[in-house]
């Protein structure tokens, strides 16, 4: 199933930026749900469950900055509804309207949280259950598995991703770049945003003093994501959290769709080298990062029509 854009979207630029202003789904309705978890912190999900009888579950992560009611985390969700398939977006911490209680946010490789929302799904009684990702969600879907391994639960039947960062260095490095630079002062000002109000909660620990300093990923992750999470500096956090490094260890039916006109993906993110007879990898010539858009009536677009291809064919049959 290969995606053939419109003309106009020939371009990984306009396919990235075209979704987040205009794209509009309709017909998805959430019902939030606010759980603990094990550190004393909290999660918002949402929940579009449509059949009630059934046992099957996506669960949909999304971007960095990201949350439940982005376009195409909806989109997602419509799609699996459309197919019978229950459905739930959570919130990485901080990111669903409510502001979480540790300093600590989210990133890359922090499964602890996906972790919480598979457990929580499987003790409502989903037996069947595709997780589903994009972008740094994408990251950490694969991340999750290939770490887990044979060990991961039963339950977890496959994994979907679009748009990964297989390798953080290099992705970090390719949004640095002059051309991308509409990008990263977005990303930059939305990350402020959230730590203006972390900076009210922990003024001991976050400060926001010469904040006009940072000007890259690295400056980002060397001052904040990797002291807050542990990590000795911003390599070593790339070096630890990139999803790459684990992909051949995945032992569940997987999908990697990365477009090899993403603006946001260095060289190092299309690997031609994984050996795992359970990963299909697909580098469409389009798509851009996260776009992959379609001009249809029911407003999906082609990641969500692969997704689902994807599950009918690889997912599907093996459980049923």
């Amino acid at each position: 199933m290969d995606y053939k854009p419109p003309l106009v979207f020939r371009s990984g630029y306009w396919n990235t930026i075209y979704p987040t202003y205009f794209r509009k789904v309709e017909g998805v309705i959430y019902k939030r749900e606010k759980i603990d978890t094990k550190d004393g912190d909290f999660l918002l999900l949402d929940w579009s469950v449509v059949n009630p009888n059934s046992n099957w579950l996506v669960i949909v992560s999304h971007g960095l900055e990201g949350k439940s009611d982005r376009a195409y985390v909806k989109g997602m969700v419509k799609a699996f509804n459309g197919i019978g398939v229950n459905a739930l977006a959570w919130n990485f911490r901080g990111c669903g309207g409510e502001i979480n209680k540790k300093p600590q946010m989210y990133h890359s490789c922090k499964i602890e949280d996906l972790e919480c929302v598979i457990e929580h799904a499987v003790n409502k009684g989903f037996e069947n259950i595709v997780l589903v990702g994009f972008s740094m969600g994408g990251n950490l879907s694969l991340f999750y598995t290939g770490k887990k391994g044979e060990n991961i639960l039963p339950e977890i039947k496959g994994v979907i991703a679009f748009s990964v960062p297989l390798d953080l260095q290099d992705s970090s490095e390719t949004l640095s770049s002059p051309l991308n630079s509409i990008f990263m002062k977005r990303f930059l000002r939305m990350l402020k945003e959230k730590l203006e109000e972390k900076q009210k909660l922990f003024p001991e620990i976050i400060s926001l003093e010469g904040y006009e300093k940072v000007k890259t990923f690295k400056d980002f992750d060397d001052r904040y994501t990797a002291p807050l999470h542990g990590f000795k500096d911003a390599n070593h956090y790339w070096q630890t959290c990139s999803s790459g490094q684990h992909l051949e260890n995945i032992k569940i039916p997987a999908l990697l769709v990365n477009a090899k006109d993403d603006p946001f993906l260095g060289r190092k993110c299309y690997p031609s080298d994984v050996k795992n007879p359970n990963l299909t990898i697909e580098y469409p010539r389009y798509g851009g990062h996260v776009g992959f858009v379609l001009k249809r009536e029911d407003g999906l677009y082609w990641s969500d029509l692969r997704a689902i291809g994807f599950f009918k064919e690889k997912v599907l049959p093996l459980n049923s």
